[in-house]
């Protein structure tokens, strides 16, 4: 299937089931229209004369990627949405050269997912019990995952509309990421960070990579897009660390956007959950790799031959 009947024929399936409220957004649902207002604020300075074919092949910390386009943080409603759903994501992400990304609830199959040979990184909340934060950071350390993601954002625990899903969480200290760094052997991630005070903080803290993100509209409303914040971060983290960017992303234009910006990688959450419901693992392996062409593409035409040489001075933004 082509990319736009693999969204329309998933989020079809995926609205006739109670689950697809997952899909929903926190209360007034604004970060749904503000995405794509602002992903829509950006055009392309086109560079085509000696144009090299672009190549989306990429490297960050210790992984080798076919595409800088990977799966944002969840679980949930994977298994609902197939019972082998998560091994499904696993394998057709790992077909298209990209990294899996999982949330909460802690899958219990960790080592059957990385058996597939896919890059995985595993999501924890600040429980409010915090030693059921060190059991799951225990057990994902056990299954020898690529890295260790914190939810920095989930202090207030996660709301879709009116309902919270997620609600025995409470704010993280520095000082326990200073801690969790200390006893972690893979990199770690801290995921949800929309100020040059958090970066500045998680960096301090011992953070390998930084998400931007605002949680695909599932804590705080109102929260802008991290396209509003990414130049205030860019200048804060100052290359010490890669950054990764998630939210509303759906084409490759929008990838090439979240690049240009000075994310190394951009993440995709409902787009994984359309193509699995549409066709399964080949489903989620045509949305990465559709998404990919579109961006080589596209990559080709503004002078960008790799994904390190995209340059933010191929956007333009509307003064609208």
């Amino acid at each position: 299937m082509q990319l736009s009947e693999l969204y329309e024929v998933g989020k079809s399936k995926l609205s006739r089931e109670e689950y697809g409220r997952l899909l929903g957004f926190v209360e007034t649902g604004f970060i749904e229209h503000n995405d794509r207002r602002e992903l829509d604020r950006y055009t392309f300075r086109q560079r085509c004369i000696d144009a090299k074919e672009a190549s989306t092949a990429c490297r960050v910390l210790n992984v080798e990627l076919s595409t800088p386009v990977t799966m944002s943080a969840m679980t949930m409603p994977i298994p609902a949405i197939s019972e082998n759903g998560l091994l499904e994501v696993a394998r057709g992400l790992q077909a298209a050269g990209s990294l899996m990304w999982t949330g909460t609830p802690l899958p219990q199959n960790l080592g059957e997912i990385l058996s597939t040979g896919v890059p995985l990184v595993a999501n924890v909340k600040p429980y409010r019990d915090r030693g059921k934060l060190d059991e799951e950071i225990e057990a994902i350390v056990e299954a020898g995952v690529t890295w260790l993601g914190l939810e920095i954002d989930s202090g207030q625990g996660t709301k879709v509309q009116d309902k919270e899903m997620a609600f025995d969480c409470s704010p993280w200290a520095q000082k326990e990421i200073e801690a969790i760094k200390s006893r972690a052997p893979m990199p770690l991630v801290c995921k949800g960070v929309l100020s040059r005070e958090d970066a500045l903080k998680c960096i301090d803290a011992g953070a390998d990579l930084l998400v931007v993100s605002h949680h695909g509209g599932h804590t705080l409303d109102y929260m802008p897009h991290p396209l509003q914040i990414m130049d205030e971060i860019v200048q804060a983290v100052n290359g010490k660390v890669p950054l990764m960017i998630d939210g509303g992303f759906r084409r490759g234009s929008d990838v090439l956007k979240g690049l240009a910006s000075g994310a190394d990688l951009v993440g995709l959450g409902r787009p994984i959950l359309y193509g699995l419901a549409a066709n399964g693992e080949d489903g989620v392996r045509e949305v990465i790799q559709g998404i990919t062409r579109e961006l080589a593409r596209l990559m080709t035409m503004v002078g960008a031959s790799e994904p390190a040489k995209i340059s933010p001075d191929i956007l333009i933004r509307s003064r609208s």
